[in-house]
């Protein structure tokens, strides 16, 4: 399953839209999510795109075996984009520790 999540843009074709960090999260639980197409700012008063990466790592860093999806950030906000490009780094990073202690 491929996940696009935002609250303006469009959705591309292929892709199923999700709206909401708690939405995108419930989708990820199901381990069916291969791709994952991520935004930050989600509109006024609602978590940003960000807590989703921090979710993962937490997933991953739990579970070895967790389906980690291919992940590409569209976000706007470049002081975001950074901080999101930090987190996949931080959860390959865990990968790679897994694959090498175990």
């Amino acid at each position: 399953m491929r996940i696009y999540m935002d609250d303006a843009r469009e959705t591309p074709r292929g892709w199923t839209r999700t709206y909401t960090v708690e939405e995108t999260i419930a989708v990820l639980e199901t381990r069916t999510v291969t791709h994952l197409s991520l935004d930050n700012d989600l509109g006024e008063g609602v978590p940003e795109g960000y807590k989703v990466l921090d979710w993962l790592e937490e997933a991953v860093y739990n579970d070895m075996h967790f389906p980690m999806p291919e992940v590409t950030i569209h976000s706007s906000n470049a002081s975001r984009v950074e901080y999101m490009q930090r987190a996949l780094k931080s959860i390959e990073r865990i990968r790679q520790q897994q694959v090498g202690g175990s």
